[in-house]
C-alpha cells in the first residue's frame, strides 16, 4: 500500500460523502465502505513498476492475437478521481467532470459547464465557483455519494457530451439522470439540463430529489421524471419539450462538428466512440491545456502539439487559431525550443492545409525567430545556447529536446518557404539547419553510452555526464529524460532505422519507459516528491511524440499497445477523459484511480495522434496507409475506412473490406503523391497470394510483408488481394 496521509481526507470527501449510506436492501445497515485496493493487486501493480521492462505490455504483445482492449483492461483499476494542487480533491465529491460547452468558432468554447462524472454536481466556468448539487433519497444523500451504489458514467451514445449515470440511494430508491449544456437560442447563453428519473418502487420511504432550490417528492410505490435547468442561479422545471429541444439541438450541432473533419471508421465500437468525443473535447478546449481549473492556459509545448494534431483530423481553422495565439505568448522560459516548436508547427499545417496567406502573416515573426537561432549557432560553434531544461526543472543545459526540435523547425520552414516563393529565407533557414544538425551530433556522439544490454543512452543533457537510469523513473531528472526526449526521437534527427534510432528504442524498452504502452513518469502532483520508489504513474500528455517515433520505425506493434493501453488505463471507461498525469499503484489504498487536473487536451491529442499514424502515415515523402492497425481489424466480415483525411499531397480517402479469402481495397490517390504504400495487416496465418488491380494481376507487392506498392497510380483505384493460409510477418 502506497502511504496512508490522505487516507481520512479520501474516506471523509470522496465516499462518504453522504454520511451514514446504506445499502440498497430494505433493512440493511447504514454503511458504504469506501472502495479499497486488495493487497494483491498492490503487490501486482508495485511489481510491475519495479520492472525494467513492461511486464503487462509484453504479456499482450506476446498473445496470439496481440493486444486487445480487454486483455489491456484487466491489469489496472478504472481512472474516477481527480486531485489538484497539493494533492487535494479537484471537486467536492473528489470525482473528475466533463467540460460541456458549445464552440461559438475555431476559438473553443467561451463559456463551458462542469458535469462531475458520478451525477453529483455542476459548475460554471470554474472548479470552486458557482454550482448546483444534486441530493436524492430524504434530500440530504448526495448523489452519487456511494460508489457502490453508482452506474455509469458514460456518453450517450457513446460519446457525446451528455453525461449519463445511475444510482441507488440508501432507502432503495433508484434514479437515472442525463445532463448536457446547450446554447438557448433566445439569450445564447450556455445553459445546462438536467433528467432525473426517479423510481420509488423499491423504496423503503417517500423520496425527496432536491435541486435547489426545486424540490421534488415520489411517494414510496411510486415513479416520476423531472427535468430541471441552471445557469449558474437557481435551478428552475422546465418542460420535456424544451429538454427535448435542447438535447436535440446538442447532437446536431457535434454532429455537424465532427462531419467537418477526417471520417474514421474502424470495426471497435470503443475506438470510434473514443475518437469522436475526444476531438469534441478538444475543439471545446483548443488552446487550453485543460479547462476548469489551474491548468486553463496555453502551454509549451503540450498546446503545439495539440494544433498539429487538430490540424492533421481536418480541423485547419482550430489549428490555425491556436498557432496565432502561440505566436502571442512569452519566449521564456526556454525560447529556443518554443521558437522551433512554432517554427515546426506552423509548416506542418501549411504543408496539409497549403494556407499560403497564413504562411505571409507569419513570416515576419518566423523570420525573427530563425535570425536568432543562426545568431546562436554562428557563436556557439554549431549549437543553440543553453536554456532552461523545462517548466519543472530549472537546469541550464544543452538540452538535445531544444536541439532537435530547433533543427526540425529551421528544416520544416525551409521548405515550405522554398514551396511558397521565398528561396532566400529558405537557404538561410536550411543552412542554419545544417550546422546545428552537425554540432548536435557531435555532442551526441561526445555524450551517448553503449550499455551491456545492448542498448544505447542518449542524455538529454549534453556534455554534461548525464548517467545512464537503471529505470528512467527511479529519480526525478529520468522521469523527465522520458518525457522530453521523445522530442528529439520524434524529429527526425536520428533517421528511421539508425543506429541510434534503434538503440534509443531498446534503452526506453528495457528500462522503465513504458507501461501498457503508456508513457512512464513519477507522478509526482499526485504522489508526492517524497514517494518510495518504485512508486510512479503514466503521462500520456507525451505519449505524441512517442507515436511518431514508433510510426517512423514501424513499431506497429506496439503503436497497437499504445491504443488500447490509453483506453484500458489511460482514460476514464465510457467517458474518455484523462489528466496529465495518472495513478498506477493505489493512492492512500483507494480502488480507484486518479489524475492530476483532468481534462487534459494533450493527452487526448495522444490518442488521435496514435490512431491517425494507425491509420495515415504522412511523411515528408511518402505516405502509408494502414500500417499499424490491430490484426483483428482485418478479419472476415471487417471494414476499415478513412474519408476526408488531410495529407501533406492532398485528401486521402480509402477502404479496406476483409472476407475469409481476399481483402478488397479502394483508395483515392491524393493529386500530388509521390511514394505511396498500402500495409494489409492480416490476421496470424494469413498472407497475400495474389492482387489484382482493377481486375488484371497486380505484382507490386511484397508478400512477406502483406504490403503494396501504389506509387505512380493516380485516380481512384480497386485492389482484391487474394489470401493463402501462410503466417504474415509484419
Amino acid at each position: 500500500m502506497v502511504g496512508t496521509r490522505r487516507l481520512a481526507l479520501l474516506a471523509g470527501i470522496v465516499v462518504l460523502a453522504a454520511a451514514g449510506g446504506a445499502s440498497a436492501r430494505q433493512g440493511a445497515p447504514a454503511v458504504c465502505a469506501p472502495p479499497r485496493a486488495s493487497s494483491a493487486y498492490t503487490a501486482r501493480t508495485i511489481a510491475a513498476l519495479r520492472a525494467h521492462t513492461d511486464v503487462w505490455g509484453n504479456r499482450l504483445l506476446s498473445a496470439p492475437g496481440g493486444p486487445t482492449y480487454a486483455g489491456a483492461a484487466r491489469y489496472l483499476k478504472p481512472l474516477l478521481l481527480a486531485r489538484g494542487p497539493k494533492g487535494a480533491p479537484l471537486t467536492v465529491s473528489g470525482v473528475y467532470y466533463l467540460p460541456f460547452g458549445q464552440p461559438d468558432g475555431a476559438r473553443g468554447a467561451g463559456s463551458v459547464a462542469l458535469h462531475v462524472a458520478d451525477g453529483s454536481q455542476i459548475l460554471a466556468e470554474r472548479v470552486g465557483g458557482r454550482s448546483v448539487t444534486v441530493w436524492v433519497g430524504d434530500g440530504r444523500e448526495r448523489y452519487g455519494s456511494c460508489l457502490a451504489r453508482l452506474g455509469g458514467p458514460a456518453l450517450a451514445d457513446g460519446y457525446l457530451p451528455i453525461l449519463q449515470t445511475r444510482y441507488v440511494d440508501a432507502a432503495g430508491a433508484r434514479y437515472a439522470q442525463e445532463s448536457f449544456a446547450a446554447r438557448v437560442p433566445a439569450t445564447g447563453s450556455l445553459v445546462s439540463f438536467v433528467r432525473v428519473a426517479i423510481d420509488a418502487r423499491r423504496a423503503h420511504r417517500p423520496v425527496r430529489l432536491r435541486i435547489a432550490p426545486s424540490i421534488f417528492s415520489a411517494r414510496r410505490g411510486a415513479a416520476r421524471t423531472v427535468y430541471v435547468a441552471w445557469r449558474g442561479g437557481a435551478a428552475r422545471p422546465v418542460t420535456p419539450e424544451a429538454y427535448a429541444a435542447a438535447r436535440r439541438s446538442v447532437v446536431s450541432y457535434w454532429r455537424s462538428r465532427l462531419a467537418e473533419g477526417m471520417a474514421v471508421s474502424v470495426p471497435e465500437r470503443r475506438v470510434e466512440d473514443a475518437e469522436r468525443a475526444l476531438l469534441i473535447q478538444d475543439l471545446a478546449l483548443t488552446w487550453r491545456y485543460s479547462i476548469g481549473n489551474p491548468y486553463e492556459e496555453f502551454s509549451f509545448p503540450e498546446s503545439v502539439d495539440v494544433a498539429q494534431v487538430l490540424a492533421e483530423h481536418g480541423f485547419p481553422d482550430v489549428a490555425r487559431s491556436m498557432l496565432v495565439t502561440s505566436l502571442t505568448r512569452k519566449a521564456t522560459p526556454y525560447p529556443n525550443w518554443k521558437k522551433g516548436e512554432r517554427l515546426l508547427a506552423v509548416a506542418e499545417y501549411v504543408r496539409l492545409s497549403g494556407d499560403a496567406a497564413f504562411l505571409k502573416r507569419t513570416t515576419p515573426v518566423l523570420r525573427g525567430y530563425v535570425a536568432a537561432l543562426r545568431r546562436q549557432i554562428s557563436i556557439g560553434g554549431g549549437l543553440l545556447a543553453r536554456e532552461r531544461y523545462s517548466s519543472d526543472i530549472p537546469n541550464a543545459v544543452y538540452g538535445l529536446h531544444s536541439q532537435a526540435v530547433a533543427w526540425a523547425g529551421l528544416r520544416a520552414i525551409a521548405d515550405t518557404w522554398s514551396r511558397g516563393g521565398e528561396p532566400g529565407l529558405a537557404g538561410v533557414a536550411r543552412r542554419s539547419a545544417v550546422k546545428l544538425d552537425a554540432a548536435v551530433k557531435r555532442a551526441v556522439r561526445a555524450s551517448e553510452r553503449r550499455l551491456p544490454d545492448g542498448s544505447l543512452f542518449i542524455p538529454v543533457q549534453l556534455l554534461d555526464r548525464e548517467r545512464p537510469y537503471a529505470s528512467v523513473t527511479q529519480e526525478r531528472l529520468g522521469s523527465y529524460w522520458n518525457l522530453v526526449m521523445p522530442y528529439a526521437l520524434a524529429s527526425g534527427l536520428f533517421a528511421p532505422g539508425s543506429r541510434e534510432s534503434r538503440g534509443a528504442l531498446r534503452y526506453m524498452l528495457l528500462h522503465g519507459s513504458r507501461l501498457l504502452g503508456l508513457v512512464r513518469a513519477g507522478g509526482y502532483a499526485l504522489y508526492g516528491r517524497e514517494a518510495p520508489a518504485p512508486t510512479s504513474g503514466t503521462d500520456q500528455v507525451y505519449g505524441n511524440n512517442v507515436a511518431r517515433f514508433l510510426a517512423d520505425n514501424d513499431q506497429a506493434d506496439q503503436l497497437v499497445l499504445s491504443l488500447y493501453g490509453m483506453l484500458a488505463a489511460g482514460m476514464t471507461p465510457r467517458t474518455f477523459v484523462s489528466g496529465e498525469a495518472a495513478t498506477v499503484a493505489p493512492l492512500d489504498g483507494s480502488s480507484y484511480r486518479a489524475m492530476y487536473l483532468p481534462p487534459n487536451g494533450a493527452s487526448n491529442a495522444a490518442f488521435l495522434e496514435t490512431l491517425r499514424l494507425m491509420l495515415v502515415h504522412d511523411t515528408t515523402n511518402r505516405l502509408e496507409l494502414a500500417y499499424s492497425t490491430p490484426r483483428s481489424w482485418l478479419a472476415a466480415g471487417k471494414r476499415v475506412a478513412v474519408s476526408n483525411a488531410p495529407t501533406s499531397f492532398g485528401p486521402l480517402s480509402y477502404s479496406l473490406r476483409a472476407s475469409s479469402t481476399a481483402v478488397r481495397a479502394t483508395v483515392d490517390v491524393p493529386e500530388h503523391s509521390r511514394r505511396l504504400m498500402l500495409r494489409l495487416r492480416l490476421p496470424r496465418g494469413k498472407r497475400i497470394a495474389a492482387v489484382t488491380l482493377g481486375g488484371r494481376p497486380f505484382r507490386r507487392f511484397d508478400a512477406s510483408t502483406s504490403t503494396l506498392d501504389l506509387t505512380g497510380l493516380s485516380g481512384s483505384l480497386d485492389l482484391v488481394a487474394r489470401l493463402s493460409g501462410t503466417r504474415s510477418t509484419h
